[in-house]
């Protein structure tokens, strides 16, 4: 399977290219639909942008304001539903200011106990805000992130919070990632790889193992194949996602 570090700093350089270019105010943001961002007032929001002091005599520095720019994917953010008691839904209620109605729900059967649940609606927030700036620079990398779940639970946080990338999702659940597949999972079709490394291959079987097809690919760029009817596993390494030609969702 493609290198969970190559993958995340692929999504690294796109998002880096499009910070200073882009703002939640093009209307593609969860804001866009009415969302009201309130403060967060409880634990810092999870994930690699959280300060952590250096050594305990050191006083606390000041931390910097909040930008618009989304945190890079990794796996040290944690998913909004971590296993756990929840927050009853009549209990969800911001330090400050309201919560819209789509925030509420989004939030349902979200919120650990004693976690603020602004820092939970923010790690949603922030995955609108990745899939914004990547579809921006390459729609099939979008797409790829949410198959590959290299952008965890998105699914959920574009149903709740921004359903304009809906589509990508749509695509997404078409898309085979790195790995192999087999029985049900394998479906017919021609397929091309998004952002594949310099080190792509992949091998299509039929019934007893036969080798349907096989090929590599050392260019770094999309490839197609088509995957038969009678293909019953297929693999690949290191073409990070395939994605269905004319897949509507």
């Amino acid at each position: 399977m493609r290198n969970p570090f190559l993958a995340g700093a692929a999504v690294v350089m796109t998002v880096a290219a499009l910070a200073a270019c882009g703002s939640s105010a093009d209307g593609n943001g969860p804001e866009a639909a009415g969302a009201q961002r309130p403060a967060a007032s409880g634990p810092a929001v999870p994930g690699p942008s959280a300060t952590t002091p250096t050594t305990p005599a050191t006083p606390a520095a000041s931390t910097a304001p909040a930008t618009e720019e989304p945190a890079v994917p990794g796996p040290s953010t944690p998913a909004a539903t971590a296993e756990g008691p929840k927050t009853p839904s009549d209990e969800i209620t911001p330090a400050t200011g309201t919560f819209t109605k789509k925030q509420k729900e989004y939030l349902e059967d979200r919120v650990p106990k004693g976690m603020d649940p602004a820092a939970v609606l923010q790690t949603g927030q922030e995955t609108c805000d990745k899939l914004r700036y990547l579809v921006k620079a390459d729609r099939d990398t979008a797409v790829g992130a949410i198959a590959t779940q290299e952008i965890p639970d998105a699914p959920a946080a574009v149903a709740g919070l921004c359903p304009l990338h809906q589509d990508l999702v749509d695509e997404a659940a078409y898309a085979y990632a790195d790995g192999t597949h087999t029985g049900k999972t394998v479906r017919p079709g021609v397929y091309r790889s998004a952002s594949p490394t310099s080190n792509c291959s992949w091998q299509i079987e039929g019934a007893g193992g036969k080798e349907l097809a096989s090929g590599t690919s050392d260019t770094g760029k999309s490839r197609k194949i088509t995957i038969p009817k009678s293909a019953r596993t297929f693999t690949s390494t290191g073409c990070y996602a395939w994605l269905a030609e004319g897949a509507k969702g």
